[in-house]
């Protein structure tokens, strides 16, 4: 039976849409937890204050991450949430799981901890809510020895992976998003487990450009299938949509009505590269200038499909705002194999984490070491070229000056006089 009476809590459930108080009010009559976790809240909504405090490093033996600490700072209010911890649970590679898989995990959190699941935060884990400090190692024992599974990143590592469901259901995905996922978990468990980076670093494997991870937006090392070879055309399909025997959009009801469907209007002058045309009989596609935005061949997936020749673009630093404003990742690498056991990408990766280690300062994401000491040494310590596509447009100042080493054959006497005259 519940204890504490929660007027503005109650507003929550007044809505259309469901409740997190109403579950939590349904677990409140089992469990002490999430009566007092509800009771909380009440006096944090009251007191327009958080009554959480940080009381100190809790985790589980030979771990530095994985674990979040959290304790209430009014314990003899609430004490079921005196000690409220958060266990981050590595998630199966794309997310798919068995019911068994499932209905274990539930009984061992109901076991040891408050019962409280979230399923899945942008951490992109498993998330445990609410477990006492003396049943942290219990609940880790059971996890690794009856699921087989392990805790999920969290500190200053490398934040656990994460990917789009790949080629096991996706027709566009490059990439076996879910080999790579488990390739870069089990290659860098000691990245994962323990702590020993600036700040956080985290991967997002997106099988196809269209990115349903947003890895770009959020990962410091995007990992985006792609091709580099030509779309693939079927003539007769891009007639049948032009003449309305197919429908656009997969024939999705997004709640859109297309109407008559116009392949001018919806596909040629939307293509930001200005890449594509058609006379009436025949779509072409310039792919030398295609910058793969898929648009196309989601308006006519039938017609269109990506090209056979596939692997990844790799992109850095990506992150939501923090210390600095929020950053979209910079494509470092237009193209790689991404094939098993993915070395030409680890190499990559170890460099990159060197550099990083080396010169970032606390608290300081990739991307925004990036920005501070620039694009160009980044790519020097990682041994990778420049490419136009790094450039937002050409650079204005007409005075350039090289380095000894960028020119071949090195510098002829002229350039020597003429960087001497003109020094500042």
């Amino acid at each position: 039976m519940a204890k504490h009476k929660t007027p503005l809590l109650d507003e929550l459930e007044s809505g259309p849409w469901p409740s997190f108080v109403t579950d939590l009010k349904r677990m409140a009559e089992k469990k002490e937890a999430p009566d007092d976790l509800l009771g909380q809240l009440e006096l944090t909504y009251k007191d327009k204050v958080g009554h959480w405090k940080h009381g100190g490093i809790v985790g589980v033996f030979g771990y530095g991450g994985g674990v979040i600490g959290r304790y209430s700072d009014a314990p003899d209010l609430f004490p079921g949430v005196a000690a409220f911890h958060t266990l981050r649970v590595n998630q199966p590679s794309s997310k798919f799981y068995t019911t068994k898989f499932l209905r274990k995990l539930c009984d061992i959190w109901e076991e040891h901890g408050s019962g409280i699941t979230n399923m899945h935060g942008s951490t992109g884990d498993i998330i445990l809510l609410g477990c006492k400090t003396e049943e942290l190692e219990p609940t880790f024992y059971d996890l690794t020895h009856d699921l087989d599974t392990d805790l999920g990143g969290s500190g200053s590592n490398m934040r656990t992976p994460s990917c789009c469901i790949g080629k096991a259901r996706c027709e566009y995905s490059c990439l076996d998003t879910q080999a790579i996922t488990h390739g870069i978990t089990n290659e860098y468990q000691d990245e994962l487990h323990r702590p020993a980076f600036p700040y956080k670093f985290k991967f997002k494997v997106s099988g196809c450009p269209n990115d349903c991870v947003a890895a770009i937006a959020r990962a410091d090392c995007s990992i985006i299938g792609t091709w580099r070879d030509d779309i693939r055309i079927d003539q007769e399909a891009v007639k049948a949509y032009v003449n309305g025997e197919l429908r656009p959009n997969g024939g999705a009801h997004s709640g859109r009505d297309w109407g008559p469907f116009d392949i001018q209007k919806e596909v040629i002058d939307l293509c930001p590269t200005d890449c594509m045309g058609w006379d009436g009989k025949e779509l072409r596609i310039n792919n030398r200038e295609c910058n793969r935005c898929m648009h196309c061949i989601n308006v006519m997936p039938r017609a269109l499909r990506v090209g056979l020749e596939q692997g990844a673009s790799i992109l850095v630093g990506g992150k939501a705002p923090i210390l600095e404003g929020a950053q979209l990742s910079t494509l470092v690498i237009p193209f790689m194999k991404m094939e098993e056991p993915f070395e030409e990408f680890k190499e990559f990766v170890e460099k990159m984490w060197d550099w990083w280690m080396e010169e970032g300062r606390n608290r300081e994401r990739l991307g925004e070491l990036i920005q501070r000491k620039g694009l160009q040494e980044f790519l020097e310590v990682t041994g990778r070229k420049a490419i136009p596509q790094m450039i937002e447009y050409p650079r204005e100042n007409p005075y350039i000056f090289w380095k000894e080493e960028d020119v071949p054959g090195g510098f002829t006497r002229d350039v020597h006089e003429f960087r001497k005259k003109h020094a500042r």
